[in-house]
């Protein structure tokens, strides 16, 4: 334990601290972890301005005195002269960004409030002055009762004055401060705006825009109206304005098969092609502008500054169910896929809060099952409009979307109570700037996607619809017999019909179930693959699209028994594996696959029973 004075630097993250740090050190630190923890430990020696040496020590940054990680418990633990072989600090030097104040100040209020000698740094102020706000460090002294520095630290502005006030602090003759009580958050939060605010002596038009747009988007009614609003017109354009250029694809896919079937012969290779490649694959495509028009929106909120508001937004409802606010972002991912959704939350330092999340990230409805609601929505829903500009079927992918949410927090309110035990943390995240998405990154960020479609779509899909094209096209069914029952695929079909039989599945979706956990797109594909095969003969069978084959074998409760049981099951591979990988084991893994099968069948069977009760049989 070091001798000499003991001064702590601290600061919410993205402060500047560790430039400001370097501005002072210089050359003169050391590097090490804390005792019993791995946390780096970032020392130097600061001379202050008669000469005098004092330790100056870099604590990780933090949002609150309530640590959440081992790096918060650290600065929490010396602060409070609770570290091992660690020395309470003499004087606190609080950093804040200067364009982000009020978030800032809420942090620096708590560690004022402890009594000890402080002086602020009030950094970025060259950024905040380019950003239109200018701020008066003196009205900011005054209301928070301790010194503020005007600072920026990457260009070494105002060290010395800082110097000299930390040589005051040393010499055992600091300011009176104000003493600020020990407060609840939402105390805390509105002194930190109103004390940010006094300090503004300038402020453009746009930045006071800025806040005024926040105080509608960020109200907990209000806001959370908006959003679902929004995620509701996202909804209705996936339908609306992918008919066209989904029809255009459909015609491509039917001219592609119709130029198989003139240029082959009947064999093997001309049912393969049709049957399996064209049919199938073919069936899938067609919904790629669905896709995209989801995408775009999603590119969009993320581009404008919304979707991190949009987190602040969900943080309280996810609190409620015992879900930790850092989970928003990677549960969010899992609206594009699963996989990258669950590594994400290697961001959650919590193990209870991280593994409540990865077992429920299967329930946000990913990219992957848009084809399967885009085809039953379009065979059994009518396209019609229920309300001024409300369209029918927009509205059940809405409700679809809805339920999966909903079925998330439900399930974590549960597994917080059983299995994953444990208290929720909040989080505090700050808001980026609204701005204007750029058409070059949206038609980038597309492009992405429409290229990872296609390759799932020429690979995974692929492979495995010439596997189940095999396994249904052998061996040959006697006359008047369907050839998907005969085969071996038909088969296997009829174990899984005995076990799905009673929530309403017919033999299709039995056989279409199993090759769909490579992908859940598959379900389409093989459905297609099936009565592709069973029309072989059939040449007005042929001629009908996918829907409508879809609505001369399936009742309306069977479909959306299907709908139900997509909402919910884990149908797919590679979720299963990044599972286990993340939780290092097969434990949770089959935990969350038995969970949510339980899940899907319970919700399937209730839709198709209330279905049948109410005459949609």
């Amino acid at each position: 334990m070091s001798a000499l004075p003991l001064v702590a630097l601290v600061g919410n993250p993205n402060a500047g601290k560790s430039a400001l740090f370097n501005a002072l050190t210089g050359a003169r630190q050391k590097l090490g972890n804390y005792p019993g923890v791995t946390v780096e430990r970032k020392a130097g020696r600061l001379a202050l301005t008669d000469g005098r040496p004092v330790e100056l020590v870099d604590l990780p940054g933090t949002y609150s005195l309530d640590p959440t990680s081992p790096d918060e418990q650290v600065t929490r633990d010396v602060i409070l002269g609770k570290q091992d072989g660690e020395k309470r600090p003499d004087a606190l030097v609080i950093v804040v960004d200067a364009s982000n104040l009020d978030n800032h100040l809420r942090f620096a209020l708590e560690l004022i409030a402890l009594g000890l000698p402080t002086v602020v740094a009030l950094n970025m102020v060259d950024l905040a002055t380019r950003d239109g706000l200018e701020l008066d460090a003196n009205i900011l002294s005054r209301e928070l009762g301790v010194p503020v520095i005007s600072t920026v630290a990457v260009r070494k502005r105002g060290l010395d004055h800082l110097r000299q006030e930390l040589d005051g602090l040393m010499n055992g003759a600091p300011r009176p401060y104000a003493g600020h009580g020990a407060r609840d958050f939402d105390t805390v939060r509105a002194e930190a705006r109103r004390i940010a605010r006094a300090a503004i002596v300038r402020e453009t038009p746009s930045r006071r825009l800025t806040a005024a747009v926040d105080r509608v988007l960020l109200h907990p009614v209000a806001g959370f109206v908006l959003l679902l609003a929004l995620l509701f017109v996202m909804f209705q354009a996936v339908f609306s304005w992918a008919s066209a250029p989904a029809d255009m694809l459909e015609g491509w896919v039917t001219a592609l098969g119709e130029a198989v079937t003139n240029t082959l012969p009947p064999g093997i290779v001309h049912d393969f092609l049709l049957q399996g490649v064209v049919g199938g694959v073919g069936a899938v495509i067609v919904f790629l502008p669905q896709i995209l028009i989801l995408f775009f929106f999603i590119l969009i909120l993320e581009a404008t500054g919304y979707m991190a508001r949009a987190a602040f937004i969900m943080d309280a409802l996810m609190a409620r169910v015992g879900l930790s606010g850092r989970a928003f972002i990677p549960l969010l991912s899992s609206f594009a896929c699963a996989v990258p959704g669950i590594m994400a939350t290697r961001t959650i330092s919590d193990p209870k809060d991280r593994l409540t999340t990865i077992l429920i990230a299967p329930l946000m409805t990913c990219s992957a099952r848009l084809p399967v609601y885009g085809l039953i929505i379009s065979a059994f829903i009518p396209a019609r409009t229920v309300g001024w500009g409300i369209g029918l079927q927009g509205l059940v992918m809405f409700l679809l979307y809805v339920f999966g949410i909903v079925g998330a927090l439900v399930a974590a309110w549960a597994l917080r109570l059983t299995v994953t035990k444990g208290q929720s943390s909040g989080f505090l995240m700050e808001m980026p700037k609204y701005q204007w998405p750029r058409l070059q990154d949206l038609l980038i960020g597309l492009w992405q996607r429409a290229v990872i479609f296609l390759k799932r779509a020429g690979t995974i899909i692929l492979f495995t619809n010439i596997v189940l094209w095999v396994l249904m096209s052998f061996p040959k069914a006697p006359d008047g017999v369907r050839q998907s029952e005969y085969s071996i695929a038909g088969r296997i079909a009829g174990g899984i019909h005995l076990l799905v039989e009673p929530i309403g599945f017919n033999r299709d979706i039995s056989l279409a179930l199993l090759p769909s956990m490579a992908a859940r797109e598959v379900a389409v594909s093989a459905i297609a693959t099936v009565y592709a095969i069973d029309a072989e003969d059939d040449v007005e069978a042929l001629d009908k699209g996918l829907g409508e084959r879809l609505q001369g074998r399936w009742s309306l409760a069977t479909a959306l028994a299907f709908l139900a049981w997509f909402v919910f099951a884990p149908q797919c591979i590679s979720t299963i594996a990044v599972t286990r990988r993340e939780t290092a084991g097969w434990k949770w893994t089959g935990f969350m696959v038995g969970y949510l099968f339980v899940l899907a069948y319970v919700a399937a069977g209730i839709t198709y029973w209330t279905a049948i009760a109410l005459g949609l049989g």
